[in-house]
């Protein structure tokens, strides 16, 4: 990070969110010490949630924030991305990222324990962190205001908002616009590892639907990610929850070990999945958004978690890097949009992939097979774009 011109030391910093991007924006202005506070709607700071992927890019983050080791001890390191048919589990092409992704660290984590790690790290840091803080709405200005449902008010020198999907903060300085459904559902589960999976991510490949497993913590668990094409949406968020009996009627005709996992399932999370637009403003006078709030993304580049690690970062290095905070916040929209932009539409392209019917899906297959035993190296590099990206190590 490049020596900036303006001080943070003593700023007064509020963030809206309690999740990977709001704690891990507040790591990052706490260490230019910054006066950093979260405001959580939550009665704690814990996640329900499931699996996750972090990959190089946002191991990077995390690695400048001291905290790589935390995560390494707690996740398992993807050893391979192997795509396989749906009826039997016959392996596709098998991508040994060891050997085609030297010197780049991917990791299964459980969604709770990255929070945890970073909850306890702000902690230690000295951030005050307020749980059941519901905000209603957020003026912005150069003297911005949150006001709280209760009818306190709060605010500071800068506010930002990580407040996710349904973000108060974005509709402060940005029209609503509409999402639009993608005709994807998708349902997401933990199941023990009975059938003692390695730390590969396993992507079973169906007509018009497709299930992504790989392994947690220390093996002893599988993340599931089953997606659907239809046509009755469900309602977006993933936190609903499901009869596991339709999960088994969705998915009936797989078999081997993705069968397996689908009837080991006794809970289960539906959601819709949405397309939405990038926000086209991420800041308006000292007020800022960042993570989903900016640029909510589908799941199928793995990158929603990542992309808010690299803009935590990238905030507060625009911020010092800067004379103020405008100029600061410009700076972070400037070197973020673009690439956020990127990975939503290739995120927005990517599932058909896995979806493809006969007399299409053969002939793929094939391909597939033919790219994994003459060009693997190839095929495992053409996102390295936004693997390999660095955010720590980019001049401000």
């Amino acid at each position: 990070m490049k020596l900036g011109v303006m001080e943070l030391k003593g700023q007064k910093i509020t963030i809206i969110g309690g999740g990977i991007g709001g704690l891990t924006a507040a790591l990052a202005l706490r260490h230019q010490q910054a006066d950093v506070t979260v405001l959580e709607q939550a009665d704690a700071i814990s996640e329900v949630g499931a699996g996750l992927q972090i990959t190089p890019n946002g191991v990077a983050v995390l690695a400048a924030l001291g905290l790589k080791d935390d995560l390494a001890w707690c996740s398992q390191r993807a050893r391979a991305v192997v795509l396989r048919h749906y009826r039997q589990g016959r392996q596709v092409v098998r991508l040994d990222l060891d050997q085609y992704a030297a010197g780049q660290n991917f990791y299964f984590a459980h969604r709770s324990d990255l929070i945890s790690i970073l909850a306890n790290a702000v902690r230690q840091a000295g951030v005050q962190v307020r749980l059941l803080q519901k905000v209603d709405r957020v003026e912005p200005g150069p003297g911005p205001v949150v006001h709280l449902s209760n009818g306190a008010q709060c605010g500071g020198d800068l506010v930002i908002g990580a407040d996710g999907l349904h973000s108060k903060t974005r509709k402060a300085f940005n029209n609503p616009g509409q999402p639009s459904f993608t005709g994807q559902v998708a349902w997401r589960a933990t199941v023990p590892n009975v059938l003692n999976l390695p730390p590969e991510a396993q992507v079973f490949m169906g007509p018009k639907k497709h299930l992504v497993a790989y392994p947690l913590r220390d093996g002893s668990h599988v993340n599931i990610v089953a997606v659907q094409e239809r046509g009755v949406w469900a309602d977006e968020g993933w936190n609903h929850s499901d009869d596991p009996a339709n999960l088994r009627a969705a998915f009936k005709e797989f078999g081997g070990v993705a069968g397996g996992l689908i009837s080991a399932v006794d809970e289960v999370r539906l959601w819709g999945l949405f397309r939405h637009p990038v926000a086209k403003h991420w800041y308006k006078g000292h007020v800022a958004i960042l993570g989903d709030a900016a640029h909510p993304t589908l799941p199928f580049m793995a990158q929603g978690a990542n992309m808010a690690l690299e803009d935590a970062w990238v905030l507060s290095a625009s911020l010092v890097a800067s004379e103020n905070i405008e100029a600061g916040l410009k700076r972070y929209q400037q070197l973020r949009y673009a690439r956020t932009e990127r990975v939503v539409a290739a995120a927005n392209g990517n599932a058909w992939k896995y979806h493809l019917r006969a007399p299409l899906a053969w002939p793929a297959h094939q391909i597939l097979k033919l790219g994994g035993r003459f060009a693997p190296q190839r095929m495992v590099s053409q996102f390295d774009w936004i693997y390999r990206h660095d955010v720590t190590a980019d001049p401000m």
